[in-house]
């Protein structure tokens, strides 16, 4: 019999450890076989609490040293959303029959308390911390004896999960696959064709992509330094917010492509989660008072390193425009998925926003801007390989208006697909607060549709 061992590593949290788990991958049928999930971020780890709450068979993989390692990486970064949207009902559930301290859900967590305080005392419950395995990377996913081309006999055929763990490759077999891998690993370049030249990658030692941590460990990295920031979009207004709060000077260049600085604004005080809404009204004074240095649109072409520093050319308006030399480059351009390690799926993917195809029409941005999405479930994220679903943040591909309730929502209709409950997949259990941010609300007080296909004032 082949057994495949998975490794247990104490994440810390509300429970003991449990002890090493060996998951036995040779069953005569595929109901005996467990159901993976892949990235043992918030929603994997939902996805995991749902299924240990009606006793499915599953385990966890998980590529970092802990769960909600992504989310370290800007753990500094207090979220817009209250506790109340970031916590999975089934897994709140679960936490309080282990006496787990439910934290104020009316306040704002930073990146680093969602994984200490929710997602760490999840991972370590005894219903989930058994099936859950740390520096685990997933190499690729096939189905059993079956290349991409075979169709004969694929519905009925196992998942094949091959891994790298403790420097040995391993194989596992599943019977449906939850990808919940995210995108955050995967930025996109600061080219504005989305092309990686030789000159940005000679250049990583100063550019930085995500959000830094600008009051702690990266302060120096700043401090009296010409700084670009490049990209439109919530994160680098956080960014630049926290730039500006540095004592020492700091001279800040703002790149984006919008049209006008006002578009990236949003809502302000419009915004119904208040903390978003005051990242664009104090963007929008600080932008005013001439404390930062604004180049939009702008389109980037090239980088250059320089004896004075690095030199940004590119297009605005037309013209070739140079932006004086800056020391580092701040890219918060967001981010795009890995399909490397599932090239054997048969996946259905928008050509545009490389998110799950059905789920195109309800978040691309070249549509609409709104950051309320119809609620969706198994139906929408189905995929052409049957049981392979793709949730999370991958499933928005390069959109950039997920939330986490969103993705909760996502693995507990999936979830009850996969259990047979074919009724409770089908329903519509989401509950989001309106953005009343709307582009076309912004552009136009004319308008009485919005992109969201709602009356405007709804929106």
């Amino acid at each position: 019999m082949n057994n495949i061992e998975l490794k247990q590593v104490n994440t810390g949290g509300c429970c003991a450890p449990a002890a090493k788990t060996n998951v036995d991958v040779t069953t005569s049928s595929n109901k005996e076989l467990p159901i993976a999930i892949i990235g043992a971020g918030p929603v994997g780890l939902a996805a995991a609490a749902h299924l240990a709450n009606i006793g499915e068979r599953f385990i966890l993989l998980e590529s970092g040293d802990s769960v909600g390692s992504n989310i370290l990486n800007w753990g500094h970064v207090r979220l817009f959303s209250p506790w109340q949207y970031n916590i999975d009902k089934i897994a709140k559930k679960t936490l309080e029959k282990h006496d787990w301290n439910t934290p104020d859900l009316d306040q704002l967590p930073f990146g680093s308390e969602l994984v200490n305080e929710y997602l760490k005392p999840l991972a370590n419950l005894p219903e989930i911390h058994p099936f859950l395995s740390l520096n685990t990377r997933v190499v690729s996913i096939s189905k059993k004896g079956l290349d991409k081309m075979k169709t004969a006999n694929r519905e009925n055929s196992s998942f094949v999960i091959y891994i790298e763990q403790n420097g040995m490759s391993k194989r596992i077999e599943a019977r449906a696959i939850i990808d919940a891998t995210g995108t955050w690993s995967q930025p996109n370049p600061i080219n504005a064709d989305s092309i990686w030249t030789k000159e940005e990658r000679e250049l990583n030692q100063h550019i930085y992509y995500g959000i830094p941590d600008i009051k702690g460990k990266h302060k120096e990295r700043y401090k009296n330094k010409r700084v670009a920031v490049v990209g439109g979009g919530h994160s680098a207004i956080n960014t630049i917010l926290e730039l500006s709060q540095l004592d020492d000077e700091v001279e800040i260049t703002w790149i984006m492509r919008k049209k006008n600085v006002e578009d990236a604004y949003g809502g302000e005080d419009k915004d119904a989660l208040e903390a978003r809404g005051e990242l664009g009204s104090r963007i929008h004074q600080l932008v005013d008072a001439s404390h930062v240095k604004v180049y939009t649109p702008f389109l980037i072409h090239q980088l250059t390193k320089t004896n004075d520093g690095i030199g940004i050319t590119g297009e605005s308006e037309g013209s070739e425009v140079t932006i004086s030399p800056v020391d580092e480059i701040i890219a918060n351009t967001g981010s795009r998925p890995d399909f490397s390690f599932i090239r054997e799926i048969r996946l259905s993917i928008d050509t545009a926003t490389e998110s799950v195809e059905e789920l195109a029409p309800l978040i691309d941005p070249n549509l609409h801007s709104c950051g309320t999405v119809r609620p969706h479930g198994e139906e929408i994220l189905r995929q052409p390989e049957k049981d392979f679903y793709i949730v999370g943040m991958k499933s928005y591909g390069r959109a950039p208006t997920f939330l986490m309730a969103t993705g909760y929502e996502q693995v507990r209709s999936i979830v009850a697909h996969l259990s047979g409950d074919f009724e409770s997949a089908k329903k519509v259990e989401l509950d989001l607060p309106e953005t009343g941010v709307c582009s076309i609300n912004l552009t136009s007080q004319y308008s009485t549709q919005s992109c969201c296909g709602m009356e405007a004032s709804k929106c």
